[in-house]
Parts: C-alpha cells; structure tokens; sequence
C-alpha cells in the first residue's frame, strides 16, 4: 500500500462531548482521540461514563454539547444507520444473533440490502469470499446455537467486518470466552489492526488484555477524561489510580496456612436438570476442606448456575446427596441456620434480597425469628432490628442514607456489602459466592475479596463458583473445572496454570 493510499480503517476523535440526562451529568467534557488502526482500551469503573460515550459515537444518544470527528471530519451522527454509513460498528457484550439460523443467514439478513428473494447459492459464494479475506472463520451452514461461545463472539466480529465496518467498539468483548479463546480472537484482532485494516476501543476491565493487545488507553472517572496514553509506557497501577482517584482500598488479609484439613462440605453425585428438563449437571462429586477456597471455574452456561441454584434451594436436587461433615444437609432454611451456611449468590438485589424492604429488613433476613429482633418467634422489634443494622452498616461500610432506605435504592456494591454483612456477621461454616464481584467497583471488589479470605482464614470451607479465572488464580487454595455440567479437572492452584486451566475450560481433559 503507497503513502498516499488512505488506510481503510478508521479513526476517531470526541472533543468536548457532555450528555446530561436531567439532574445527572453522565459525561462532562470528554475528549478522546482514537488513532486509525490502533488498539485503544476505553477503561473505568461502573458508571464511569464509558456506555455513555459509545452510546453518543453510535447514534443512540445525541450530545448535549461537543462533537464526533471522523477521519478528521466533524460528523453529527444521529442514530445507529448514520454510525453505520460511517463504517462505525459495535460488537455489543452480549449476543444479538438469531440462534436457529444458520451463521450464513445471520450475516445475510444483517445488511441493509438484505433482498425479499435470496439466492443462497451466490450468497454463500459470496460468504465464502470474504471469509477468504479474513483470519479467522466459523462454519457457515450450522444454526448458531450449536456453535461454541467462541465461534458466537467470532461471528458477531465477522458480521460487523462484513457490513463493512472499519471502527469497532467492543464491549467486555472476552467475558464470555476461555482464555485461549479470549487470546486466539483479540491476537487475530491485533493482526488486523496491525494491518491498518480496523481500529479498535475496547470496553474492559481486565489489565492482561490491556497489556497484551493496546497500543493506547484512555481512562473515565465519574464522567470525566482523567488521562490516557500509551499502554507500554502506562503500568497497572497507574491506570487503576485514573480509575480510581484517591479512593483508599482495604488491604488483602494474609492467606494463613489452615489448620484443619477435615472435609467439610461434600457433594455426591449431584443431578439436576435446566428448566426445559435436560441435565444441567451430572455426576458432581466434590469435596472442600476447612480452612479452604475452592474455585470453580468455566464458561458461563457449563451448570455453574445451576449448581448454586441447587446448594441455595433454588433449584430441586434429583438425585445425588450434600453432607456437612458427614451430615445430611438440605437446603432449606432450618438446615441453612442449623450447619451455619451461608452464602452470596449471582445478582444478590435479584436473588438473595427483598428489593423494596428496607436495608434493615433485609440485614434481618436471617435473624428476624431469633432474639433480640423477635419474642417467642414472631413479634418483631424494629428498634433492636434498627440497631443491628447500624452496627452492620458501620462494621461492613455500606453506605446508604439510613437503615430504613429501601435496598434497592444502593449501588450495586452496596446491595453486595449489606448481604455479606448478613450472610457473615455470624459463626460461618460453609459459605458459597457466585461471581461475587462482577461489575463492581475497585474498592467493594477489594472489601468482598479480603472478607472470603478472612472467613476462609477463620476455618470456613468455601465454595467460589466464578466467571472470571483471574479471580479464581488469585484467591482459591484449589481450582474445579465445570464443562457441560461436569467436573472435568481439579487441581492445587500451585500445581496448575493459566494455559491448563483454559484447556480445560475448553473441554479438554
């Protein structure tokens, strides 16, 4: 390609973009240069501003001050059709393909000149054409629900790439992936950045993948650009510090070393099915020690979901057996309170609160029948009821206007903090957490992380079930590999890696 040939991909570039939404500034004078054919990372913490800003590069917010530049040109994008028409795309977090057509007919209904009477065999060498092109490919005529999550993220890419679009934002785009997935389609993106055939802004949080594929990085804090710069001259502390101010995180409790190895929980054969009556998982025997993490791990859909929905009683166990140290145990309230089980469960506003009662109602849950809250088990006493909570308010910081707020009025890591000040303001014999820090800020992320720790250290056995393996390495004592409602591969974490994890994940054994 000569000097004077413009490359294909293209850039980018926000100046002074603001978008109030009534009271709420969600952006506030943001200005963000994206190069042609660079590998941007867009990072910050939930509510940052970052939706925002893609939402106003795609068309479905309108600005209320600043400006789009494209390829050096002011552009005023009005909605989506109009990002498209500039070569602008976005694979979205998750998946917006029709799962009983064939990835051939996806990309052909996608675009614009879709026509009323497909000549499928022309379409299909057409496909097959570009396909040629590209570096990577799916198989074409299979419905998407068979494909694996992997093939699904590569089709959502290649769709775009079809419909000609040059800019990319890609939201979370590895969430849903194994690790070597993850490092086979974001390396085959960098290729063709590389190229100076795409521009990429990447919507993550995780620093691996920063570090690995971006050239350049821009971070928002509260609506605000507050810095950016070259990834290779940028380190991980620095950016986490743009993202998160001055805002003082707990230290890490020590990993002290257990002193009692008796199994404490115990899962036989465990059987139960999804809600169209097929297994969800099979055959799960495992066992976690006092004083114990033990991670499990997997891509999202393998019964991860469905194994906490059967140790939290939301989901009825058909065969199989569950021991507390060597006791029977079933998940109902009596045996919760009985064995001391407590637990943090995925979406706690959605799954272990009641959203519209207070924050002190809901820090009762557990205790609401037991004095000083009740007499004789069924007279409540809202004052005593009101001074646990403050107590629990303090002692876990969550921060909300008053115990008698409605729960579902916190932030997200509010809601997490006031249900672990719940499940662990007792005696805790089991505790199991399901992807306890998804879409949290750094502080709560680091608070939940170090309160595992300390109820692991203090002879807890617990069960981590967690989407993000980098949470898995860094906590977990052992980590267990869920595949297609199995388990598949446990190990020391000291005795395995990243890589065998991942293949693991991926269905080998």
């Amino acid at each position: 390609m000569s000097e004077t040939t413009p490359l294909p991909a293209v850039g980018i570039e926000t100046v002074g973009m603001t978008k109030v939404f009534g009271s709420l500034r969600a952006l506030e004078d943001v200005s963000v240069k994206v190069r042609p054919g660079s590998f941007h990372a867009l990072l910050g913490e939930n509510g940052a501003g970052k939706s925002t800003l893609v939402k106003c590069i795609m068309g479905f917010y309108q600005p209320t001050r600043g400006s789009l530049i494209v390829d050096g040109s002011e552009q005023v994008v009005r909605n989506p059709r109009d990002a498209m028409r500039l070569k602008l795309g976005m694979v979205y977090q998750h998946f917006t393909l029709v799962p009983s057509l064939t990835a051939a007919e996806n990309l052909v209904i996608s675009r614009p000149d879709c026509p009323n009477v497909i000549d499928w065999a022309n379409e299909i060498a057409g496909i097959g054409a570009f396909f040629d092109k590209m570096p990577f490919k799916v198989p074409l005529r299979v419905p998407v629900s068979s494909l694996s999550a992997g093939e699904k993220q590569k089709l959502e890419i290649l769709k775009q790439l079809y419909l000609d679009r040059r800019f990319l934002i890609l939201d979370e785009p590895t969430s849903v992936l194994t690790p070597d997935e993850a490092d086979e389609i974001l390396g085959m993106l960098k290729g063709m950045t590389a190229a100076g055939e795409l521009t990429i802004l990447m919507i993550t949080h995780k620093f691996r993948e920063v570090n690995a594929y971006c050239d350049e990085v821009s971070v928002l804090r509260r609506g605000r650009f507050v810095g950016g710069g070259h990834v290779a001259e940028t380190s991980t502390q620095s950016m986490a510090h743009m993202m998160i101010g001055d805002t003082k995180l707990r230290e890490r409790s020590a990993r002290l070393k257990a002193g009692d190895d008796k199994t404490v929980l115990e899962l036989a054969a465990l059987y139960a099915v999804d809600d169209e009556g097929l297994p969800a998982i099979e055959s799960i025997d495992l066992k976690v020690h006092a004083g114990e993490i033990v991670g499990i791990a997997g891509v999202s859909g393998n019964g991860q979901s469905e194994l906490v929905e059967v140790l939290s009683g939301q989901r009825e166990l058909e065969d199989g057996r569950i021991f507390i140290r060597g006791q029977p145990f079933e998940p109902t309230r009596q045996h919760m309170d009985r064995f001391k089980v407590f637990g943090l469960p995925e979406e706690p506003l959605k799954n272990a609160t009641a959203p519209r009662l207070s924050v002190a109602e809901n820090m009762a849950l557990r205790s609401f029948d037991k004095p000083p809250i009740s007499k004789n088990g069924w007279w409540l006493s809202p004052g005593p009821m009101r001074d646990i909570a403050r107590d629990l308010i303090e002692r876990y910081r969550v921060k909300t206007p008053s115990p008698d707020t409605p729960i579902e009025n916190l932030s997200g890591g509010n809601v997490q903090r006031a249900v672990l000040a719940r499940e662990l303001s007792g005696e805790v014999e089991v505790l199991i957490v399901a992807n306890p820090c998804f879409g949290l800020d750094f502080a709560s992320v680091a608070e939940i992380r170090s309160q595992i720790i300390e109820q692991r250290n203090a002879g807890a056995a617990v069960l981590l079930v967690s989407e993000d393996l980098d949470e898995i390495l860094e906590l977990a004592d052992r980590v267990a590999v869920m595949s297609e409602g199995r388990i598949t591969y446990v190990s020391p974490i000291g005795d395995t890696n990243r890589a065998t994890i991942g293949h693991a994940m991926a269905g080998g054994h």
